[in-house]
């Protein structure tokens, strides 16, 4: 299986991937992710200024197999929700990396974003 996994993003042990942006980090859920849901038909986001520690729920995806939690990869604040998937939820399956993407956020500490998987381990984690 050669799924598409982005070496620059970094990647959780649930299946989101993390981009650092600067400001904020913008998270979402990688296509082995999206690939294992199947079609994903709804999307429950938090909304902005909610606070999220590592590794808590912070929101569900419903795909027509099943419904999966979404895990803070960091603590931190909830900056912005794509309010696309409201109407179009189906982007996480055909845009994983780019407009498929749920939240952004402000990481109460940027380090820890240094504990996230790289390229390669999120490779073995998901072949293994």
């Amino acid at each position: 299986m050669s799924e598409e996994i982005p070496s620059t993003l970094r990647y959780t042990e649930q299946h989101e991937w993390v981009r650092d942006d600067g400001e904020v980090i913008v998270v979402g859920i990688t296509a082995f992710a999206q690939d294992q849901l199947g079609d994903v038909v709804y999307v429950d986001l938090p909304t902005p200024g909610a606070a999220v520690e590592a590794g808590q729920a912070f929101g569900e995806v419903e795909s027509t197999k099943s419904v999966s939690d979404l895990y803070a990869p960091v603590a931190g604040e909830i900056v912005e929700r794509n309010e696309e998937l409201d109407d179009r939820p189906e982007l996480v399956n055909a845009d994983p990396y780019g407009e498929g993407w749920l939240v952004t956020m402000a990481p109460a500490d940027r380090t820890a974003l240094e504990g996230l998987l790289d390229a390669a381990a999120y490779r073995q984690l998901t072949e293994g």
